[in-house]
């Protein structure tokens, strides 16, 4: 079931956008070699504190951090880690769901710590280009295919992989909420977009085979063959006018 959002609580959601926005580009320019990747979830848990919001991640069906930190081959979910360092060459990926007045908003960015490879670079570029062109899909009596259609084609056309198993989803007082969003299929199939709608579009490509497998602690997604792999994210609102983007 989709639930519809009134033009108030997308309002609050926008605000947590703002706060969530402003948190990820702080913690963007923290990140260096040398930190761990437990030392960005404290830099965050700081920024949390400061702007008075709360994880939307911590213990969500048990999961044990305030947000998820995927290095390099780790495509999603990776626990921040103290064994875990930061060096040059790595992607980083950073995957951050806030709650604020009842609501939650999801944003996800991959930040290369320089110098990087040039394939690398493109696999950022492209990941990062298959969310702004599946955001341009985003407006009323579209259909939802059409944004899974756009990220396929986008980062298929590119040379690369895209995660299938993978997808968006549907968010507002719950993290995960109808529709999922997946991020490849057929175009003008299924869901119609109507004003009210909030979902979180999140693009994930690899460098290699998108072949996926679940490392030991049960959460960490990682590729099989090793590839790197890119993640982006923002929170959308469809309204009468198209969309909004709320992260």
């Amino acid at each position: 079931m989709i639930i519809l959002k009134t033009p108030q609580e997308i309002k609050t959601m926008a605000k947590a956008g703002q706060i969530l926005r402003e948190i990820i580009q702080e913690i963007s320019q923290f990140i260096r070699p040398g930190l761990s990747t437990y030392d960005i979830e404290e830099k965050v848990n700081q920024l949390f504190k400061k702007a008075k919001v709360k994880s939307s991640f911590l213990n969500y069906h048990g999961f044990p951090s305030k947000i998820c930190t995927s290095v390099n081959d780790q495509i999603v979910h990776g626990i921040p880690n103290k064994k875990v360092k930061i060096k040059t060459g790595d992607l980083v990926g950073i995957d951050i769901g806030i709650k604020y007045q009842g609501y939650n908003v999801d944003a996800a960015v991959t930040i290369p710590i320089e110098p990087i490879k040039p394939i690398h670079r493109k696999l950022i570029a492209t990941t990062r280009r298959a969310l702004e062109k599946a955001i341009q899909e985003v407006r009323p009596n579209n259909y939802l295919s059409n944004i899974g259609a756009t990220i396929q084609e986008t980062i298929e056309k590119a040379g690369f992989e895209v995660v299938k198993e993978c997808s968006g989803h549907g968010i507002g007082r719950e993290l995960h909420e109808d529709p999922t969003v997946l991020n490849f299929g057929k175009r003008n199939e299924g869901i119609i977009l109507k004003p009210g709608m909030t979902f979180a579009i999140e693009p994930m490509a690899v460098e290699g085979k998108a072949v996926m497998k679940i490392e030991n602690d049960g959460w960490t997604i990682s590729t099989v063959d090793g590839g790197y792999s890119a993640h982006f994210e923002k929170t959308v609102a469809v309204t009468r006018k198209g969309c909004q983007i709320l992260t």
